[in-house]
């Protein structure tokens, strides 16, 4: 059976994501342990809340240099996926650097609400087998108000206001902006491709 580990960083999310894995018959770990964590074949670091609170805990934790040294698929979810860039606006934090971009706030305005919550289209930018089974009109759940910029890492935007990266993909760095676990069969699908794309 897959080895799956979940960085227990402190997510409020992290249980619906274990139950995720579980309804796609693989049975995910909790770990704060950078040993278990560097030699699982899958990582997933999921989150909910503030950059900086994100990044202290991995620190306390002793795990950020353990996050940029996994060579196997790591992924990211929600702030998980935050993480994985340069630095966020949300408490001017360092992030972790894995991909380029700063992480901002999403501007809102007239009928555009901050946070961005609930179900919004995904629109493919590159093939990926990340993104195998996933149609330019299928939608996923979202909650946040920070978001990514779209580079040339990223796999699926969403607009909410304006246009923001919501999958990106660099080598064996992946993330999604939403919550798979809350995204049906999108996010179904996309957790199962994880757990089959090649490093």
């Amino acid at each position: 059976m897959m080895d799956v580990v979940l960085i227990d960083a402190g997510g409020a999310n992290i249980g619906s994501v274990r139950y995720a894995f579980e309804r796609l018959g693989v049975t995910a770990r909790f770990s704060a342990d950078a040993s278990e964590i560097a030699s699982a074949e899958r990582v997933v670091l999921p989150g909910v809340g503030a950059a900086a609170a994100g990044m202290a805990r991995l620190r306390e934790l002793g795990l950020v240099e353990c996050v940029r040294s996994l060579r196997q698929p790591l992924l990211g979810v929600c702030l998980g996926m935050q993480l994985l860039f340069e630095s966020s606006e949300e408490g001017d934090v360092e992030c972790l650097g894995l991909l380029g971009g700063r992480v901002r706030r999403l501007a809102g305005g007239d009928g555009v609400r901050v946070p961005h919550m609930g179900w919004n289209t995904l629109e493919r930018l590159r093939d990926d087998a990340l993104l195998n089974g996933v149609d330019d009109t299928d939608s996923a759940y979202f909650v946040h108000s920070y978001a990514a910029p779209v580079t040339s890492d990223t796999l699926a935007a969403c607009t909410h206001g304006e246009r923001f990266a919501a999958v990106v993909r660099s080598g064996n760095r992946m993330g999604a902006q939403f919550h798979p676990e809350r995204s049906a069969t999108t996010g179904a699908r996309i957790l199962e491709n994880f757990l089959k794309v090649s490093a």
